[in-house]
């Protein structure tokens, strides 16, 4: 029993000096995945408007059929629709707050 507790210990003592390369790791691979998401944007828009617009096209097909949707997912559409609207129109604006907010935590 005393011996895997300190084997337990040893680990922990061990990692303890590779635990501030964590961050550095973190931030290279998501600097590769943004690099990777940064190709495929355009794409990513045009998914996202094409599925808001059949969202939309279901909403309007369910009161055709006198199905009315709920609040709820309405106002997810509506959200969605604003979110989608906000990222492709003023992605500079995006990215300023996001970066304010990041150097407002350092």
């Amino acid at each position: 029993m005393v011996a895997s507790v300190a084997a337990l210990g040893s680990v922990i003592a061990a990692s303890s000096c590779c635990l501030p390369l964590l961050p550095f790791v973190f931030a290279a691979g998501a600097a590769g995945t943004s690099a990777f998401v940064a190709q495929l944007r355009p794409y990513l828009l045009v998914l996202s408007v094409l599925l808001i617009a059949f969202g939309f096209y279901k909403s309007w097909r369910a009161k055709q059929c006198n199905c009315k949707p709920g609040r709820i997912s309405t106002l997810l559409l509506w959200f969605s629709a604003f979110v989608v609207f906000v990222f492709i129109f003023f992605p500079q604006v995006i990215a300023n707050l996001v970066a304010d907010l990041l150097a407002g935590k350092s």
